[in-house]
């Protein structure tokens, strides 16, 4: 059995920090949630705003790295094939988040943004981690500061503009997040020193972050508070350097505990993470049946909250997912886009699209 669940080849951290991501957005989505009160038990749940969504973005930039070659990048042929059908998985995950938008669930859908970063990253799968991290770095100091001027343009075009770029996750800013992905894995996260590595920093950045807001508090000039601030989804400068840091830290720590007999017991959530995309639009195709079915109307975020809905998801989620990658494997909706980018971009033994080997079972 233990060859069938873990197999030498795969990542087992990688499928549970993913599924913490998954879940983490649907909390976020399906509660109303207080400020976080370092003093106050209760409001620790809003750990998941924001936060859970740059994880996955970080995660996004970890596959594209492990499909593309791991620690070290492939090139030639191959890497055309791979960018190739990476351009093909975003194309359809583009249009699978067109059509969770039209549902009217009222949630700003990340696949827009997700497929317009997938994109973003292809003249950077040749490079190797030093060159990332520099990149990474560089974007997460300096976006925050001009975001604020490129929301506004953003702006000038209408909602629809921003909901087809999903730019409640502005590719401009969000990149940063995808390229640290990518160094991290790029570094070698099979590596114990690795992942160590990552945790230790991404935990330094994330104290030097919120730390720093919490120093110096927000100055009164309107550009300078938009800049100066940690506030979930804000883009403000603390926000991206403290949540990315979680980011990292939690993907050092879930590959760190999976070498360990917890990997057995996170079994669960390794199994949502690896179907992320399966979980991620079964739960908002659920939702906006639910909602329709019970109260009519998909929009209505307060209504269906007052249903209490969350727990009914996440055991579906991952009683489903779990019982998908024992007895199937891959995911539906991973399978679907694996035949189409083939489909497409033929050839032969290359990776397919940026979710290596999905498979519980090895």
């Amino acid at each position: 059995m233990q060859t069938r669940l873990i197999g030498a080849d795969r990542l087992a951290g990688v499928d549970l920090a993913r599924g913490l991501a998954v879940l983490g957005m649907l909390t976020a989505h399906l509660l109303s949630i207080e400020a976080f009160v370092p003093g106050d038990p209760t409001t620790w749940i809003d750990v998941v705003n924001g936060r859970s969504s740059i994880l996955f973005a970080v995660l996004a930039g970890v596959s594209l790295a492990l499909v593309s070659g791991g620690a070290t990048p492939v090139g030639g042929e191959r890497l055309a094939l791979v960018r190739g059908r990476i351009a093909v998985r975003a194309a359809v995950v583009w249009m699978i988040g067109i059509a969770l938008i039209l549902t009217g669930v009222p949630v700003y859908v990340i696949l827009p943004a997700y497929a317009v970063l997938f994109l973003l990253a292809l003249p950077l799968l040749r490079l190797r981690a030093p060159a990332l991290w520099v990149i990474a770095g560089v974007l997460a100091l300096v976006m925050p500061l001009v975001q604020p001027a490129i929301d506004d343009v953003v702006a000038k075009g209408g909602s629809d503009v921003e909901l087809v770029l999903g730019w409640h996750y502005p590719f401009t800013l969000w990149f940063a997040f995808v390229a640290a992905g990518l160094a991290a894995a790029r570094s070698d996260l099979r590596r114990t020193r690795t992942a160590a590595a990552i945790l230790a920093g991404g935990a330094a950045a994330a104290v030097a972050g919120y730390g720093a807001v919490a120093v110096w508090p927000a100055p009164e000039s309107d550009w300078l508070a938009a800049v100066w601030t940690a506030d979930a989804h804000s883009g403000g400068l603390p926000e991206v350097v403290g949540s990315g840091g979680v980011a990292l830290a939690v993907v050092g720590a879930a590959v760190l505990l999976c070498r360990t007999p917890v990997q057995w017991v996170a079994l669960p959530l390794r199994a949502v993470g690896s179907m992320p995309l399966t979980a991620y639009v079964g739960q908002l195709v659920a939702w906006a049946v639910g909602a329709g079915l019970v109260l009519g109307d998909t929009g209505d975020l307060g209504g269906f909250r007052a249903l209490d809905p969350l727990l009914p998801f996440v055991l579906t989620t991952v009683i489903a997912c779990t019982a998908w990658a024992l007895l199937v494997g891959r995911g539906p909706i991973e399978a679907l886009v694996s035949w189409v980018s083939r489909l497409v971009v033929r050839g032969a033994d290359a990776p397919v699209p940026p979710e290596p080997r999905t498979r519980l079972e090895r």
